[in-house]
């Protein structure tokens, strides 16, 4: 592939850069108990073959990743995901990844690290997320010819949020194949102010809403608006079918905090908290029993595409599991009182709150 200068950001990898006065705690110095939410989340990072605990380490197992002195006493929260204005396209070697089949409705047309998913219906296809322009080509449209598909049936591409790791694709699907976008009001906003090239935006398409069915076929999504990584932040729910067994499964739009879109650092993390334990009860009311990931390295999706190859009819699926979706949005869920009680402490040693963001940032 020909190299070429790219706009564009990485948002989804935030780090949390923590500044403050001798004596105050970190996240490591927090007590631990067996009812802790720190002990919680560790007990749910790992068991063989289903490993979270890359998640568990960055939502609040490293939390703060440096120590710093400030004359001040501030701390400051600071995005570290900005790359500078105009950078190199890397290698096609370096980002791509073979397709896979993995219900017999849904397929991996993803990246090595950005997962995008294609749901099979009666009437087309339903993507969700796009990645990066310069990968629709080789991952989704390639990919899906090279399992049997048409791209030109995808329909439908859900955008889990207005970050360009993830929506820089959807234009080249809205104007090739006419596929309807569909993203939040909060995140086609972000999407609209964010910096990036106006060029490489899609048109604004559909909103989502919160709990919003959509139906192509024979076959009915649910979407529900969890803000925290973004303003805007979609979850959804898919009906899966893996030969006469049918399975659902869940997928958590944004991982990590979204610091960035708050003043108070408390704000953020409240309004995480709250989407993190509603999606938490609506996928174990649901039965949802499939944990999907919007980013591979968070619950090392190419291990478990890996062990599809060498599955044997009658052995278990390698992506169904109810206990590996309750463990997944436990640990989201107590990681994010971690950091609450990380951030309670240190305010009452007395730390003022700032957010920054970096110049460039978009």
């Amino acid at each position: 592939m020909p190299m070429k200068r790219y706009l564009g950001s990485a948002f989804c990898a935030v780090l949390f850069v923590a500044a403050w006065s001798p004596g105050n705690v970190s996240a490591q110095d927090l007590q631990v108990t067996d009812d802790s939410p720190i002990a919680r989340a560790r007990a749910a990072a790992y068991r063989p073959g289903h490993d979270f605990t890359r998640l568990f380490n960055q939502l609040c197992g490293e939390l703060p990743p440096r120590r710093t002195r400030v004359d001040a006493g501030t701390l400051v929260l600071e995005s570290r995901t900005a790359p500078p204005a105009a950078r190199t396209i890397p290698a096609q070697s370096a980002w791509h990844t073979v397709p896979a089949k993995v219900f017999d409705n849904l397929y991996y047309v993803g990246s090595r690290n950005q997962s995008m998913w294609a749901v099979t219906t009666s009437e087309g296809i339903i993507l969700h997320d796009t990645a990066y322009d310069y990968m629709v080509e080789a991952e989704i449209v390639d990919g899906l010819r090279e399992l049997g598909l048409d791209p030109a049936q995808i329909k439908y591409v859900i955008i889990s949020h207005g970050h360009a790791d993830h929506y820089l694709g959807a234009k080249q699907l809205q104007d090739s194949y006419g596929a309807r976008l569909i993203m939040s009001e909060a995140d086609w906003d972000l999407v609209a102010n964010d910096g990036n090239p106006t060029e490489l935006k899609p048109q604004k398409d559909l909103v989502a809403t919160d709990g919003m069915e959509l139906t192509l076929g024979d076959t009915t999504l649910t979407l529900y608006v969890t803000p925290g990584h973004t303003p805007g932040t979609i979850s959804t729910l898919f009906p899966l079918r893996d030969g006469d067994r049918w399975h659902l499964g869940a997928l958590w739009g944004g991982t990590a905090f979204g610091f960035r879109y708050f003043e108070d650092p408390f704000d953020a993390l409240g309004t995480f908290s709250a989407s993190a334990r509603r999606f938490q009860a609506i996928a174990a009311m649901a039965r949802a029993d499939v944990h999907l990931s919007s980013h591979t390295i968070y619950d090392n999706t190419h291990d478990k595409l890996n062990a599809l190859k060498f599955r044997n009819p009658g052995d278990a699926h390698p992506f169904v599991s109810a206990d590996v979706v309750e463990r997944y949005q436990t640990i989201v869920s107590e990681c994010t009182e971690v950091i609450l009680e990380w951030l309670t402490n240190a305010r009452r040693d007395g730390l003022s709150f700032r957010h920054t963001i970096e110049s460039g940032l978009r």
